[in-house]
């Protein structure tokens, strides 16, 4: 008995206190590998990137920071080639804004889409698309997209990607957008 009132006596402390913490900050890095794979304790291939090669270092609502450098927007990349992108939503993502890999040669093995917050589902048309060319297509979330073409990047896999920026808002299950705003 005592420790319910001792909690429910502390209860609105704990929510003044909450409610001035700072906003989560605007950058955020991309998640490690290295608390799940051992030869990363031991091998520090992050380190080891060189100059040329891209790196997507982290994200924001907005854009994506590569090498150091703030990018706003959607973007395109195809070998160490980063691009500008017009798609602002996944709905605009189709066979014309991504007919540059009609042209690409070597044709990258896998091509990684970057679907925003959320996961979404791949039109078959542009899926269709997308085989045609050679490719075969991975759909994520950008934060997931950002780490998994880093680590296909620096195996020195010919890997291709169109992210959209993180806080374009998409469909994603209702369970996923609920434990979302739970974490």
């Amino acid at each position: 008995m005592a420790a319910r009132h001792r909690a429910t006596s502390t209860l609105p402390y704990l929510m003044r206190n909450l409610r001035k913490e700072s906003p989560k900050p605007i950058y955020r890095p991309l998640p490690s590998l290295r608390r799940a794979f051992s030869l990363y304790d031991q091998i520090n291939l992050i380190d080891n990137v060189p100059e040329d090669q891209l790196r997507f270092q982290g994200y924001t609502d907005t854009g994506f920071t590569v090498n150091g450098v703030n990018y706003e927007g959607s973007v395109l990349c195809v070998g160490n080639l980063l691009l500008s992108w017009s798609p602002k939503r996944f709905s605009d993502i189709t066979p014309d804004s991504l007919s540059i890999f009609q042209l690409v040669r070597p044709i990258p093995e896998i091509l990684i889409i970057g679907c925003g917050r959320y996961v979404q589902h791949v039109d078959p048309e542009l899926r269709r698309f997308i085989r045609s060319t050679g490719m075969k297509l991975e759909a994520i979330d950008s934060r997931n997209a950002a780490s998994t073409f880093n680590i296909l990047n620096e195996e020195g896999r010919i890997v291709a990607a169109a992210f959209l920026p993180y806080g374009v808002p998409g469909g994603g299950s209702v369970s996923h957008r609920i434990s979302e705003l739970l974490t």
